[in-house]
C-alpha cells in the first residue's frame, strides 16, 4: 500500500468530497489482521530504540469529526507498545486559566520529551475548527494562526520530534450510524453528547474548515494523512503502516555503553 497517496500536499487545494471515505484500494480485512502482529512487533523494537537512545520524538495529532475514530485509532494501532515511553493527550473545551492564555499556551507542555511518543486525541487544531466555524474567531485571526502553528511545529521539529497529523476521514451516513450504535449501546451511551446533534448540523462548515486546515499546514516535514476511517479495520491499518515507515525513517540506535560487558563479574 502507497502511504503518500493519503499525503497532503504543500500548496495544492484539497477537496475533501472528492476523497472517499470507504475506499481500501482492494486490500481486505483478513489481509490487514495477518500483518497486524508484524507490524505490531517491528513498533514495539523501534519504540524500544527510540526509548532508550533518548534523542528523538514522535508527536501524533489525530482530528476528526465527533465520532470519527480517535479513541479506536489509539486502542487498536498502539496497544502492545511499552506504557512508560507513550503519553496520550486529550484536549477538552479549554479550561478559563487556558483562555487567558494564547492558544497554543496549553498544549506545549505536553509535547512529547525525547526518547517519548506523544499522541494527541484533539489538539491545538481545535483553535482554527470550532473557533472558526463557531464564529469566535475572524477569518484574518484563523490565517494568523495557521502561521503560528507552522512556526511552532517547526520548533518542535528543531528539537528532535516529528510530526504525523491525520485527519479521520468519515462520511456523515457513517457518523450517524455510529452516533446510533452508541444510543444503543448502555456500555456507549456515555460518550454520546446532546452537543454532538447541533455540531452534525454544522457538516458543511467543518468541511470547509477542514479543507482551508489541510491546505494550510501541511508540509513535507509536519504532513497531513487524510485517511478513510469507515472502515476501521483499514483506519488502523493504514495509519500503523506509516508511523511503522516513519520510525524506520527516524531509525532510533540503542545508546553505546561506556563499558566493556565483557570485563563485568558477579559474585
Amino acid at each position: 500500500m502507497k502511504t503518500d497517496d493519503y499525503r497532503v500536499r504543500p500548496g495544492k487545494k484539497i477537496s475533501l468530497s472528492d476523497v472517499p471515505t470507504d475506499d481500501a484500494r482492494g486490500f481486505t480485512k483478513a489481509e490487514a489482521a495477518v500483518r497486524k502482529p508484524q507490524m505490531l512487533l517491528h513498533l514495539t523494537k523501534l519504540q524500544e530504540r527510540l526509548y532508550a537512545e533518548e534523542k528523538q520524538s514522535l508527536l501524533v495529532v489525530l482530528q476528526t469529526r465527533d465520532a470519527g475514530g480517535k479513541d479506536g485509532t489509539v486502542k487498536h494501532v498502539f496497544t502492545g507498545l511499552n506504557p512508560q515511553g507513550v503519553n496520550v493527550t486529550p484536549f477538552k473545551e479549554p479550561t478559563p486559566v487556558e483562555q487567558g492564555h494564547d492558544f497554543l499556551w496549553r498544549v506545549h507542555a505536553h509535547t512529547p520529551a525525547a526518547g517519548m511518543i506523544g499522541i494527541f486525541n484533539r489538539s491545538y487544531y481545535e483553535d482554527v475548527l470550532v473557533t472558526r466555524v463557531h464564529g469566535e474567531v475572524k477569518p484574518g485571526e484563523v490565517e494568523r494562526r495557521f502561521e503560528q502553528i507552522c512556526a511552532f511545529e517547526e520548533l518542535l521539529q528543531s528539537q528532535g520530534t516529528r510530526i504525523l497529523k491525520f485527519h479521520l476521514h468519515i462520511s456523515k451516513d457513517e457518523q450517524k450510524q455510529r452516533f446510533q450504535e452508541r444510543l444503543d449501546n448502555p456500555e456507549k451511551q456515555w460518550k454520546f453528547s446532546a452537543n454532538d446533534l447541533p455540531e452534525r448540523k454544522l457538516w458543511d462548515e467543518y468541511t470547509a474548515a477542514y479543507e482551508d486546515m489541510l491546505r494550510a499546514t501541511t508540509t513535507d516535514t509536519a504532513p497531513w494523512y487524510v485517511i478513510p476511517a469507515d472502515r476501521k479495520w483499514f483506519r488502523n491499518d493504514l495509519i500503523s503502516q506509516i508511523v511503522l515507515e516513519t520510525l524506520t525513517d527516524m531509525d532510533p540506535q540503542f545508546p553505546q555503553v561506556t563499558f566493556d560487558p565483557k570485563t563485568i563479574r558477579f559474585q
